[in-house]
């Protein structure tokens, strides 16, 4: 399994698809050894996760820098040095290393992961060197329109896809209208494009309910709409939210003391900042840092609200997150185009409190309603039957399927 998200990273959903597979692989007859990037390319680390490696399992980590915080001056660095990504320079050590483990432990395929478009190269150079079949697990679509900004790293991204849907024995989506895009954009592969969505890990939220501050909401007297992760100011861009929330306070409907909306891990904490100045929102909104998995579950389950954020760019993308939200139990509000697969996820959940992302209007009008209806414990929560069929083991079970069928004479 090439992932470059693994622990001790902190602070990306990313890591649990990975994780999880581990964990739950060998009850469906596979055993999984990691290649991953030395810690030191991680900007966060945190070792909360790390205990939930199952003993016995072969990580192994190869070199690699981070651009932007290793080779840049100024600030600054050669483009070359993040194309496809900041984390190119894992590719080399990670061949090598890759070589290594197939050489002494022979395993019987290759799972590779993206959004770190590295983990697709360095896959493709093993399968390549080995003839081992691979899997190439895509999560969610690389080269977009528009995405990414940068024409050379939108070039590199189409032929690392190319690479990937023609040589990979499978090549898989979270989301069935991913997996649609792309059986359209390579039909004559379209067969081997399959779905296998992301989920909750329940292990994860065994034992919440005996944390002494279960039922403490996190902040007495105020409603409190939580954001947990990462805020993309192009796939995530709240702009539109703090209008919303600006034009709310100026009509009396929501009031200092009663309302908080909370970010927490949101990586762009100067944007959000200066948001929050430009609309006077200061005493409404709380930016926060990233905290262990656990904690940040805990915070999930005790906010009295959880906020989606998803640009009508990424309809073919679920957040991660957005299963945990579900497995939480609590309120969701989602920010993003109704015509979307996040917002069919959520209605398949029976949750309709939706508004598009980039409409202050239509924000107002549901920010308002939702903060009322959390008041008067009348929201609507996620159905328990969906959210039963969304857990990680479920979807491990589909992978070791696939993984078969990959190792199966075509």
């Amino acid at each position: 399994m090439v992932a470059f998200h693994f622990p001790p990273l902190a602070g990306s959903s990313g890591i649990q698809r990975t994780l999880r597979f581990i964990q739950h692989l060998p009850e469906f007859g596979w055993e999984a050894m990691v290649l991953t990037a030395h810690p030191r390319a991680y900007e966060f680390v945190s070792d909360d996760l790390s205990r939930d490696v199952p003993a016995g399992v072969t990580v192994t980590r190869a070199f690699a820098l981070d651009a932007a915080r290793h080779l840049s001056i100024a600030g600054r660095y050669p483009g070359f040095l993040a194309c496809p990504d900041r984390w190119i320079t894992w590719r080399v050590r990670g061949v090598a290393a890759g070589r290594r483990l197939i050489r002494d432990r022979r395993p019987d395929v290759i799972w590779s992961t993206y959004p770190i478009a590295t983990a697709h190269v360095i896959a493709d150079a093993l399968h390549r060197h080995s003839g081992l079949p691979w899997v190439a697990d895509f999560r969610d679509p690389m080269a977009q329109e528009g995405y990414p900004q940068n024409p050379r790293v939108w070039q590199s991204f189409r032929h690392i896809e190319e690479q990937a849907i023609r040589h990979a024995r499978f090549s898989v989506f979270t989301t069935p209208g991913a997996a649609r895009t792309y059986r359209n954009r390579y039909p004559e592969s379209s067969d081997r494009i399959s779905v296998i969505e992301n989920g909750f890990d329940e292990e994860s939220f065994a034992g919440l309910s005996n944390d002494p501050d279960w039922h403490q909401p996190l902040n007495p007297g105020a409603v409190t709409l939580l954001h947990s992760g990462i805020v993309y100011p192009l796939d995530r861009d709240p702009t539109q939210l703090f209008a919303a929330m600006k034009q709310l306070v100026g009509a009396g409907t929501l009031q200092r003391g009663k309302f908080k909306i909370r970010f927490r891990a949101a990586g762009h904490d100067e944007l959000l900042r200066g948001l929050t100045v430009r609309n006077a929102l200061e005493d409404f909104v709380e930016l926060l840092p990233p905290v262990p998995y656990q904690a940040a579950l805990r915070e999930m389950v005790r906010a009295d609200g959880l906020l989606v954020l998803q640009a009508a760019n990424c309809n073919e993308q679920i957040p991660a997150k957005l299963y945990e939200y579900m497995r939480a139990g609590r309120p969701i509000l989602a920010l993003t185009d109704p015509r979307g697969d996040t917002a069919g996820a959520l209605r398949d959940a029976g949750v309709d409190t939706i508004a598009r992302l980039d409409s202050s209007n239509e924000i107002a009008h549901i920010l308002g309603w939702f903060v009322d209806a959390v008041s008067a414990n009348r929201a609507p929560l996620p159905d328990a039957r969906y959210v039963a069929r969304a857990s990680r083991r479920e979807q491990a079970g589909s992978l070791a399927s696939l993984l078969a069928l990959a190792c199966a004479p075509r």
